[in-house]
């Protein structure tokens, strides 16, 4: 199983912001049905993409300095960070298809099946 970190507001900027690799972050709270719902979906991207693409998840209750930085108003907010690139974000369930077509992550490197 792939590996998804936890991100927190002393060691997002190590683990996203100055990662050499594209990451993509799942904002989202425990208390949250559709954070729920796209937990499985950032799992899936974890594996197909593991070794391309990090994935890290912050929980916006833990880490607020985080939510306000980035504008984090809904939840599960999906962001891209692409190094060198202004972030991309979705807001509300997406499956993992949306979330690559979104982000251009089929193009980044021949993925591994799920």
């Amino acid at each position: 199983m792939a590996d998804i970190k936890q991100a927190t507001d002393d060691t997002f900027e190590a683990l996203v912001l100055n990662n050499d690799k594209p990451v993509v972050v799942d904002f989202w709270a425990a208390w949250c049905g559709p954070c729920k719902m796209v937990a499985p979906e950032m799992e899936k991207i974890a594996a197909k993409y593991e070794g391309v693409v990090d994935v890290v998840k912050v929980d916006v209750d833990a880490n607020p300095r985080l939510s306000q930085a980035f504008g984090i108003m809904s939840i599960p907010t999906i962001a891209f960070f692409k190094p060198g690139a202004q972030p991309q974000g979705v807001v509300g369930f997406r499956p993992m298809e949306q979330l690559e077509q979104a982000f251009g992550l089929t193009g980044l490197a021949a993925p591994k099946a799920v």
